[in-house]
Parts: structure tokens; C-alpha cells; sequence
């Protein structure tokens, strides 16, 4: 069993710009904007990891990854699932290149859904989980993985996310339907929640998520809504969608965000963007960093996802290469 046999690895080295394209992830050194908030990410590395083939992770990480390099200045990496020809394929459920980059990234934010990664592979993500370093998931990261009860890392597909991230997939609202998400009243003050809006509609449908990890405490509820809209009635009941979770590692305990949106069109709302960029920051230990209106989630870049979907839905023929993290910080391209 991979998860239980494994110790933390040591530090791999980094590739340079150019060699890290060749092995299908990117990695740039953040430009010198000249102002404050552009130091606050110095030294630090932050690795994506991405791969479900239903909403849209490749693109959607790469738009936050830009905000926190351009803007605050963090070195950052985007691992994708590749192709046998080196293109994006979010449907390739068994390779996600690059992911020696963890070796020695400062946090590791997992965007992925129902991968079967070989041990090889799988061991990065495990060691890092291991670490004692901070991590942030998305989403399906509640059903990273899918091996099967038959298989050896099958601890990975429901043991793992919920000591992890503090929860594990268990099902949902349906698809056709929404959701309303709510700030608790009681956790109001929380850093994580700066800026964040009392009260916004995600196109995210509502997963059930209850009951947490007992070391998960919730700062946000949603409310399943009829209807992919704003303004359609409730059902069900209600779940939490955003919380912050410690897991005690072989090598350390964790910092821990998680929210289970993530949907490609939730990142068009500014609270759900403020909430992700918060959550890293906390888990980075930059609470401090956090001004009260939350931390500055402008697009940086061109954002304009794919829908979320099965099959060839994602933009086809793309190469890691070909999603850009440095921008020019006058032209904001």
C-alpha cells in the first residue's frame, strides 16, 4: 500500500524554464513589479496539480497560478495530464508530468478526479501529503483517485482525501442545479473569509460533504438551488463548501484549505476567486498578508474557460507550453 509505505522523499532539483516545457510543466521567475504585494511570495513555490475531465482544472488553476506569480510574486508550476504526445488531456487518467517539481515546492493545491497514476507518479503526491507542508484542494480532490477496491493504492481513493482534505466524495446535487453559499455567522472573523461576500450564487452543484474530518472546521455553507441560475428555491439540505482541515502527516502537520467549488464558471465570481487566493494564503501561514477586503483577485491574463463537461469538451491540441503563467505586467498579456 503506497500511502503507508512511503517516507517523504528527498528534495528533487528544478528544471530550467526552457527543460521544464519539455517535461510538460512550466515554471517562470516571477518579474519584479516594483511594488509590496509583489514580495509577499518571494522565495516561496507553489505547485498545481491538475487532471479532471470534467471541470476544467487546466485551465482554471493556471488562471489563479497567474494572479499569485504576477502579482504577488511566488514561483509557481502547473503539472498537467499529458498525452503520449505531450498534448493536455484531461481524459488521461493515468499521467500527470512534472510532478518532481513537489520535491521541492513550499504547497501543493490538488485539482484532480479519479486518477490512476503509477506508483512512480503517485509517490510525489504522497510524500508531499507526508511533509507537513501546506495543501490546498479543489473539488474532485475529494476523488483524487479512483484504483479500486482490488488494487493495491485503493486507500487512495476514500481513506486518503478524507485524512487529507478533510473529506471524501460522496455524492451530489445533480448537475442541472446550482448552489447559494453562505458565510457562517460564527466564523465571520476567520482570515480565510476577508473580502469574501456574505452570501453568492456558484453554478457549482452542491456536494454532500457531512460529516467532516474531526480536525475540519467550516467557514462556508451552500444550499443546493434548482436550476443553474440565481434564484431558484433551495432543496435538501444544506453542506458546508469551504473549510480549513489540519492533517497530521508521517513528517508533520498540515495547514489544510479545501472548498468543494471549482466549477469553471465559479471563478468569475470575485468572492469565489478572493476565497481561493485567502485559502492560500492561510495555508501558507500569510494570514497576515490578507488585507481586510481580501486579497486582490483581479484576472491577470485572458480567463475564458471551456464549460464544464465530459468527453473532448476541453480545448483541444494544447501543449503546457501554450498556457502562458508570465504575463507583461504593463500590457497585463
Amino acid at each position: 500500500m503506497l500511502w503507508k509505505r512511503i517516507n517523504a522523499s528527498g528534495r528533487a532539483g528544478l528544471f530550467c524554464a526552457l527543460g521544464a516545457a519539455a517535461f510538460g510543466w512550466m515554471q517562470f521567475t516571477a518579474p519584479d513589479l516594483g511594488a509590496t504585494e509583489a514580495e509577499i511570495g518571494a522565495g516561496m513555490h507553489i505547485v498545481f496539480v491538475t487532471g479532471d475531465e470534467e471541470y476544467r482544472s487546466e485551465e482554471t488553476m493556471p488562471m489563479l497560478a497567474r494572479i499569485l506569480k504576477n502579482r504577488y510574486g511566488f514561483e509557481v508550476t502547473v503539472c498537467y495530464a499529458l498525452s503520449d504526445e505531450g498534448y493536455i488531456d484531461p481524459n488521461r487518467a493515468d499521467n500527470i508530468v512534472g510532478l518532481e517539481a513537489l520535491g521541492e515546492a513550499d504547497m501543493m493545491i490538488v485539482n484532480t478526479r479519479f486518477r490512476r497514476l503509477p506508483d512512480d507518479q503517485l509517490k510525489h503526491i504522497v510524500d508531499f501529503a507526508e511533509s507537513g507542508k501546506p495543501i490546498v484542494g479543489f473539488r474532485t480532490a475529494t476523488h483524487a483517485f479512483r484504483y479500486g477496491g482490488d488494487h493495491a493504492n485503493s486507500h487512495m481513493d476514500n481513506d486518503w482525501p478524507f485524512a487529507v482534505f478533510g473529506q471524501r466524495w460522496i455524492s451530489h446535487h445533480g448537475a442541472a442545479n446550482s448552489t447559494d453559499v453562505r458565510i457562517l455567522e460564527e466564523r465571520a472573523d476567520h482570515p480565510v473569509l476577508r473580502g469574501v461576500q456574505p452570501s453568492f450564487h456558484v453554478r457549482s452543484w452542491l456536494y454532500h460533504a457531512l460529516p467532516l474530518h474531526e480536525n475540519a472546521e467550516p467557514l462556508l455553507v451552500g444550499y443546493a438551488v434548482e436550476g443553474s441560475e440565481p434564484g431558484g428555491e433551495h432543496f435538501g439540505d444544506r453542506h458546508p463548501v469551504a473549510w480549513t482541515h489540519r492533517y497530521e502527516g508521517e513528517n508533520g502537520s498540515s495547514r489544510v484549505f479545501f472548498t468543494t467549488m471549482g466549477h469553471p464558471r465559479d471563478f468569475f465570481e470575485e468572492s469565489m476567486r478572493k476565497l481561493s487566493l485567502n485559502g492560500i494564503f492561510w495555508a501558507l501561514g500569510l494570514e497576515e498578508k490578507i488585507p481586510e477586503q481580501g486579497v486582490t483577485a483581479d484576472f491577470i491574463g485572458d480567463y475564458d474557460p471551456n464549460d464544464a463537461g465530459f468527453g473532448e469538451r476541453f480545448k483541444q491540441n494544447l501543449r503546457p507550453e501554450d498556457i502562458p503563467l508570465a504575463v507583461d505586467s504593463e500590457s497585463g498579456r
